[in-house]
């Protein structure tokens, strides 16, 4: 446990949640995909599938952590997976809020074309999420780190007039 804090650079136990928080998050996204794949067969096959894709994620995970620690400003290690799981809760929620949007606005597949639908459906997704990742990295606390995010992301769309 003291080499995962010091790999992690925590220092209070309460620190421990963000990766404890990333541990049951990859195990459940691994559980999802693989009982999608898997439902038919027996649950041990489920399970072996989960399992073998879990550490195919925990290695792109740390893959990325590897390439992202030198290019993102952050004080510890452990606010990388803090990050991280902002950008998967907001993901997430982006289409949770943006899926009764687009049904109040009366847009469905059915009435449009489907190309056009989802056109639609992913620039509506995207509205939220600008607003969600800015709220939710302030709810985890690295309201810094995502409003200097979303300002460069705002600027390569094209909004540089309206944030300078």
């Amino acid at each position: 446990m003291k080499q995962f804090k010091e790999r992690w650079e925590i220092q209070e136990n309460w620190q421990l949640l963000f990766p404890f928080l990333g541990i049951v998050g990859l195990l459940y996204s691994s559980f999802k995909l693989a009982y999608k794949f898997t439902s038919d067969y027996h649950i041990a096959f489920t399970i072996l599938a989960t399992l073998v894709l879990y550490f195919v994620f925990l290695k792109i995970t740390l893959f990325l952590f590897k390439k992202l620690e030198n290019k993102w400003v952050v004080d510890y290690k452990w606010e990388m997976i803090r990050i991280f799981i902002v950008f998967a809760i907001t993901g997430t929620s982006s289409l949770f809020v943006g899926r009764p949007i687009i049904k109040l606005l009366g847009i469905t597949k059915e009435n449009l074309n489907p190309i056009v639908y989802w056109i639609l459906f992913i620039i509506i997704g995207l509205i939220f999420y600008q607003i969600l990742l800015v709220f939710f990295g302030w709810l985890f606390g690295q309201f810094q780190f995502f409003w200097t995010f979303e300002k460069k992301m705002l600027r390569r769309f094209g909004f540089k007039r309206f944030i300078d």
